[in-house]
Parts: C-alpha cells; sequence; structure tokens
C-alpha cells in the first residue's frame, strides 16, 4: 500500500512538473480521435442521410421508367421482388415563382400513404382526397426555391396551361438524390389533379419501384425487367446510384480527414514515443533512486505506463466526446448519423493499442536503469557527425560548430525526431495542396468542364429570339446549344446521362485530360465514373440505347467531369438520332474574361423583359468549401504534434549538455552564444524534418488528389501542387515558430545557476 501510495505522488509530482507537456499530449491524441471519428463517421455509409431514409420509407431498391405502365403483376413474380411501388403517373412540368422557372417531375399518387416507398412528410402534412389543388413538395426542392407550407404552387403544363395549387407538405424520400445534385425537382400531387393538369399520356411517363428480398444483388431482377418490359424501359436507376449522389461531397471529405487521421496517428505515436522517452532520459537519477529503494524492474514499468498511458487515455476520452460532437452538426443543411459502435470501438481500441505501444518501448527501456552507484549524467560519447565536421570545414561561428556538433549527440532520439516533424509537415503540405486545388477550380472552372458561366432557357421566347439575345450582349462570347438526354447502357440495366452541347464541328470546351476532343459524328468523350462503369477505354466503340434508339459512339477522349459521379456521355448535338435531336433544351454561355456573370445575366433578363430562363453555373469547388475548415483545424492539430516533438528534442539538449553550460561560458561565449548553441542543435532537427517533410508532401500531393478523383468517378489531372511561394512561406513559418519556441527555454536555461542548471 506504501508503494502505490508513493508512486501516486510520484506521477503527480512529475505531471505538475511539466504541465505543458502532459497537456500537448493529452490534445494531440484527443485531436486524432476527433479526426478519426469524424473521417469514419462521414465514410461510413450511415453517415448519409439516404441509409435513414431508406429504413424509415422502405424504400425500393430498383426504379423502372417506362413510357406506359408496365404489368404489375408479371413484375411482382420476378424471382427476387418483395414488393412493387406503383407504377405512379409522372408528367413533366415547369414551376413559376418571382419570374423564375424550374422543371418539375409532378408524381400522382393516392391519398393513402402505400407501403413501399412511402415520402416521408416532415413538415405539414400529406395529401387528401379533397385536396384538389394540393402538393407534396420534396424537402431539398422546396428549400432551394424557399418553398413553404401554404404558399403557391404554380405549374405550366407542356400545352402552355397555367395551373395554380398549394403546398400542403414538405417531404423527404429515398427515391431520388437531393436536389440540385438531382434535377428535375420532384413534387407529389393526387392522381386526379394530375390528370387534370396534363391529361395527355403521350407527355408523361410512368415509374415503379421494386423493393427486393436481397437489395446488395439487384442484377438478376435488373435483367428479369429488361427482358420483360423490352423496348419499354426508358431508364432505370438503382439505390446504389441515390446513394452515391447524396455521400459524394461527404465521401471526399471522409477519404481527406481519414488519410489526416491515419498519418497523424503515425505522427502522434512518433511524439509520444519521443516525449516518453526524453522523460525518461530526463528520470534517470528519480528512477535509479526508486530501484535502490527497492523497486523493481516490472514495478518501475508499470509506473511509467500508468503515468504516461493516462495522458493518453484522457486523450482518446476527450476525442471521443469532441468526435461525437462534431459528426453531431449538419453538413450542408443535412443531419449526420451517429457513427455505429464497432467503428467507434475500432478506432478508440486501435488508438490505445498505438499509445500502449508508444509508451511501452521506452517505458521498458527506463526499467532497466541501473541503481544510483552505477548511473551516469552524461550524454553519451562519440564520433563527431558527418554535419559537425561539415561546420568546421566552411567555418561557422562556434556556437554554431558546437550547436551542430549537439544535435545527433543521441542519434536514435535525433532520427524520431526528424521523423516526427516531417511526417506532420507532410500532411500539412498535402492540406495546402487540397487548398491549392479548390481555389484553382475557383479560378479555373473551364479545367473542371465548366467554361459556360451561364445557362439560357428560351422560355417565352423563341430557340432563335433567344440566341440573338445572348449574342447582342457584349459580354458573351459564344451561345452553344444543348440538351440532356438519359441513355441506357449496352446491358440496359441502368441509365447513365447523355449530354450533346454543340457540334462535331463546333464542340464544347471540355476540359479533356486524356485522348482528344469529338470531331465527328458518332465520336464523344466520357468522365472516369462512366469509363469504369462501361468497363471500356479511350478508342472503344460502344452501344448505348437513346429514347428507345440504338447510338453507337466512338469514345476519344476522358474529361473531368464533377457530375453524376463521372457517369457522363459528352458528344455532340449531331451525333445523336433524328428523333432524339430536338430543339436545343438550353444554351450554354461563354461569357470574356473578367465578365460579371451576375451583370450578364441581369442584362439578358431585362432585354428579354423576363422572356429567358436564365441560371448561373454553379461551380461544384463551392460545395467543398468546408474542406477549408478541416484543413485549418487539422493543420492545428498536426502542429501540436510537431511542437510535442520539438519541446522533447529541446528537454534532451538541455539535459544532455546543462553542465556544459558553466564550461562554455568559460571558453569566453556570451549568453547569447551559448544560447544559439542550444537553439542550433534543435533547430538543425527541425529544419532538416520541416524540409523533408514539406519536399515528401509536394511530391505526393499531385497523385494522391488525382488518385481520389479517379476512384470518385471525377477523375485524374485534378490535383495541385501548392505553388513555390506557399512551399517557401510555410517552411520559412514553421522554422521560425520552432527557433523562437526552443529559445524560450534555452535562454531561461543560460541565465540559470549552473548547480540549478545541472540538477
Amino acid at each position: 500500500m506504501s508503494t502505490a501510495r508513493a508512486s501516486a505522488r510520484w506521477i503527480r509530482a512529475d505531471l505538475r512538473a511539466r504541465r505543458g507537456q502532459a497537456l500537448l499530449t493529452v490534445l494531440a491524441v484527443a485531436g486524432i480521435v476527433t479526426a478519426l471519428i469524424t473521417s469514419a463517421t462521414l465514410l461510413e455509409d450511415g453517415t448519409n442521410p439516404w441509409r435513414g431514409l431508406f429504413a424509415e420509407s422502405r424504400g425500393a431498391h430498383v426504379w423502372i421508367h417506362t413510357k406506359d405502365a408496365p404489368d404489375v403483376a408479371a413484375l411482382s413474380r420476378l424471382a427476387g421482388v418483395e414488393e412493387v411501388a406503383g407504377p405512379y403517373r409522372t408528367a413533366p412540368v415547369m414551376l413559376t415563382m418571382d419570374g423564375k422557372k424550374s422543371p418539375v417531375a409532378l408524381r400522382g399518387m393516392q391519398a393513402t400513404l402505400p407501403s413501399v416507398a412511402a415520402p416521408l412528410v416532415r413538415e405539414g402534412r400529406w395529401l387528401r382526397p379533397g385536396d384538389v389543388e394540393g402538393v407534396v413538395v420534396e424537402r431539398s426542392f422546396a428549400e432551394a426555391l424557399d418553398l413553404r407550407v401554404g404558399g403557391p404552387f404554380t405549374v405550366t403544363a407542356l400545352n402552355g396551361a397555367s395551373h395554380p395549387l398549394i403546398v400542403v407538405g414538405l417531404a423527404d424520400t429515398a427515391d431520388q438524390g437531393f436536389y440540385p445534385e438531382s434535377t428535375p425537382g420532384l413534387a407529389w400531387t393526387l392522381t386526379t389533379t394530375l390528370a387534370r393538369i396534363e391529361p395527355a399520356l403521350g407527355r408523361s411517363e410512368s415509374v415503379t419501384g421494386l423493393r427486393l428480398t436481397d437489395g446488395e444483388d439487384t442484377l438478376p431482377v435488373v435483367h428479369g425487367a429488361v427482358t420483360l418490359l423490352a423496348e419499354q424501359i426508358q431508364r432505370m436507376s438503382t439505390w446504389r446510384e441515390v446513394r452515391a449522389s447524396m455521400e459524394l461531397d461527404n465521401r471526399l471529405l471522409g477519404l481527406l480527414l481519414a488519410l489526416f487521421g491515419t498519418a497523424g496517428l503515425v505522427a502522434a505515436a512518433l511524439a509520444i514515443v519521443n516525449v516518453v522517452g526524453g522523460r525518461v532520459l530526463t528520470q534517470t537519477r528519480d528512477i535509479a533512486t526508486l530501484k535502490s529503494l527497492g523497486y523493481t524492474r516490472s514495478q518501475i514499468f508499470g509506473l511509467l505506463m500508468v503515468e504516461h498511458g493516462a495522458l493518453g487515455l484522457i486523450g482518446i476520452v476527450a476525442g471521443l466526446v469532441c468526435g461525437q460532437i462534431a459528426s453531431s452538426f449538419a453538413l450542408d443543411g443535412m443531419p449526420i448519423l451517429p457513427l455505429s459502435p464497432i467503428p467507434l470501438l475500432s478506432i478508440a481500441g486501435g488508438t490505445a493499442a498505438v499509445v500502449g505501444v508508444a509508451v511501452a518501448l521506452p517505458a521498458w527501456r527506463g526499467s532497466r536503469t541501473p541503481p544510483i552507484p552505477t548511473a551516469s549524467a552524461a550524454p553519451p560519447r562519440g564520433h563527431l557527425s558527418r554535419m559537425a565536421r561539415l561546420a568546421f570545414l566552411v567555418r561557422l561561428p562556434p556556437a554554431l560548430v558546437l550547436g551542430t556538433r549537439d544535435a545527433f549527440t543521441r542519434r536514435v532520439p535525433a532520427l524520431l525526431s526528424i521523423f516526427g516533424l516531417a511526417v506532420p509537415m507532410m500532411m500539412i503540405t498535402i492540406g495546402l495542396g487540397c487548398w491549392a486545388t479548390l481555389d484553382d477550380f475557383l479560378r479555373h472552372p473551364e479545367q473542371i468542364g465548366q467554361a459556360a458561366a451561364l445557362t439560357l432557357r428560351p422560355d417565352k421566347l423563341s430557340a432563335g429570339e433567344a440566341v440573338r439575345i445572348a449574342g447582342a450582349d457584349p459580354e458573351v462570347l459564344t451561345a452553344y446549344p444543348g440538351t440532356e438526354v438519359s441513355a441506357l447502357e449496352p446491358e440496359q440495366t441502368r441509365s447513365v446521362l447523355a449530354r450533346a452541347v454543340g457540334t462535331s464541328a463546333h464542340p464544347y470546351p471540355f476540359s479533356v485530360v486524356e485522348g482528344r476532343m469529338f470531331a465527328a459524328r458518332g465520336e464523344a468523350v466520357a468522365g472516369q465514373g462512366l469509363l469504369d462503369l462501361l468497363e471500356v477505354k479511350i478508342g472503344d466503340r460502344v452501344r448505348m440505347t437513346v429514347g428507345g434508339t440504338p447510338l453507337i459512339v466512338h469514345i476519344v477522349g476522358r474529361v473531368v467531369e464533377p457530375d453524376q459521379d463521372g457517369e457522363v456521355l459528352s458528344l455532340g448535338l449531331d451525333s445523336l438520332a433524328a428523333k432524339d435531336a430536338m430543339p436545343p433544351q438550353f444554351y450554354s454561355l461563354i461569357l470574356r474574361p473578367g465578365a460579371d456573370p451576375a451583370a450578364v445575366r441581369a442584362r439578358l433578363l431585362a432585354a428579354s423583359g423576363e422572356g429567358l430562363e436564365v441560371h448561373l453555373v454553379v461551380n461544384p469547388a463551392e460545395r467543398l468549401s468546408v474542406i477549408r475548415v478541416v484543413i485549418v483545424a487539422l493543420i492545428g492539430v498536426l502542429s501540436l504534434l510537431g511542437l510535442a516533438n520539438l519541446l522533447t528534442a529541446s528537454a534532451l539538449g538541455l539535459r544532455d549538455h546543462a553542465l556544459d553550460l558553466a564550461v562554455l561560458k568559460a571558453m569566453g561565449l556570451t549568453p547569447r552564444q551559448v544560447a544559439a548553441t542550444l537553439v542550433t542543435g534543435t533547430g538543425l532537427l527541425v529544419v532538416l524534418g520541416v524540409v523533408a517533410g514539406t519536399a515528401a508532401g509536394a511530391s505526393l500531393v499531385g497523385g494522391l488528389i488525382d488518385l481520389q478523383g479517379h476512384t470518385s468517378g471525377v477523375g485524374a489531372g485534378i490535383g495541385r501542387t501548392p505553388s513555390a511561394l506557399t512551399l517557401v512561406s510555410a517552411v520559412l513559418i514553421a522554422v521560425g515558430a520552432s527557433l523562437l519556441v526552443t529559445l524560450i527555454p534555452a535562454r531561461r536555461a543560460v541565465r540559470a545557476q549552473v548547480p540549478v542548471t545541472a540538477r
């Protein structure tokens, strides 16, 4: 009992003597655990609203869009089909609000909610039998247009007739992704109301959902539906596409956090090894005294494990709390579900194991410290390092030569310090590369396929009049006609987006990063996601089905495609079949450099008397602006890790050469020169670690971002390395801050009396 009490008092006294270093250890571990939990939360399927929506609404795994209502009984008899939702008749209409028009898919349903794929009403209520003018709007679409319960919802059918409706509710659904990533907007009304708005069956489609017994294996059911319905199918989608559209931004952010968290965990392990190892070296006399008082090796080992392991465990607990708080915040207005128990326990257990191993190694070394009679406080002896010899040759001042000699007095701790500083600096450089990539996207949207700043849609005017008005604006360089249609991939198991913009002779300026731009009818370029989906490469020919018409395209290039997970085929309008080459749905407007898109939009609306629909093109990089906040937070955590390593190196340098201070003063060195000697010894390790980490990060960042672009479907060719000025500034700031931190304990040691310093 007395031994336990004495051990507790010794631990408490030691922690009080180094409160700052102990706090840094706790904060570093807590920051890493927080990053790991947040990244796992964003990466896990449950982090995306889709999983909760799908489970709550009993969503359909497969959605089939056909021209006419299919045979429901035949679909329900397909092997693997549990229940059928619909068919629901859906008609395209145009919503008019404040002079702005937005396309809407108006779906007819009954007043009684179905048992499969039921919309989840979040505000207001569901439709009632008497709601002949009522409509329930999908919530993300309503939020984008600022629609409220009880507000007007005036739609215009394809025949030009307007129909005033009233919003009675807002609902979530797992049927499609969020607006505006998934368009058109979705709204539900009674089947009788839909029949009144759009009486012509030929101007609508039928939508049927299939809920499967085994949702993971959709191919057999999809093949069976294709065989059964044949040419009736216009397009198909599965739950995986909806989930991917909802989780894209989360996945990018989660993978970035996972990269930082994993590398940070390695850096934290190195920091803990250095911190504990440094404390063991500085506690040599205390440990030897304890052994002379009767402590065994196992007791010393347990004492050090308890003291330093407790700091790591406190950091893990703090990280768990902070991680849960951080992951509970909404992202882009959507709630984030908490991490499931198994990944949470894995992160806590894995971090605890890393901390345990990092503490055990120096603790085992400390347990082998001999008793006082054979303990030595002198630094290890050896030959001069090569850097010290180089310092002699170039005739550096004595203080710098001595500091260079001191840097590698203990080679293993010196190398660990260098590596412990290099890893955080490498990750900081990678973070700066992500920042530079986002900045490049914002400054040069044409590099991600967004050369057009505005999208113009003829509304009340003819296509020719719309082109004339756009061409008359002095800031508009070119107007490319375009249309978007759904295309079935060769096996006709799912739909992809076919975007026809410009013509083969005058194509839209896509960002082609591999191959070439299409230049003839039948040629096309594709996003990485589509190439992976079809398992084809540049130069292959692919048979697609557009509107029931087979279309063979020759893929001649790969473009950077941020939309639809890269599953987009881009071609010229003249490559579409005659029946699919309808009048252009929109015109992509290329503006002069420096033009203000908002001002051009205002002029076009004024010139057309509000007869045109003009939209600003949203840069996808704007949706990822939260990454900047994450990078700043992670740089702070990584800086704490570097600071912990730095303080350990400084403490070791002061401990090893405390007795040399009087000798250096007797040799004629001024207090400033003595401090310079101590700072040089640590500063040399800092410079080597910072430069090595910056060089490694700069060489890796482009490839890592391109790898992420490839796996997410956007495609490689988007990674950017931080500018030379940014890298030099980062190195100078890191080295300068480190030297200032090191200078403080060095000046205190120089001013102290020699006996106190030695003690």
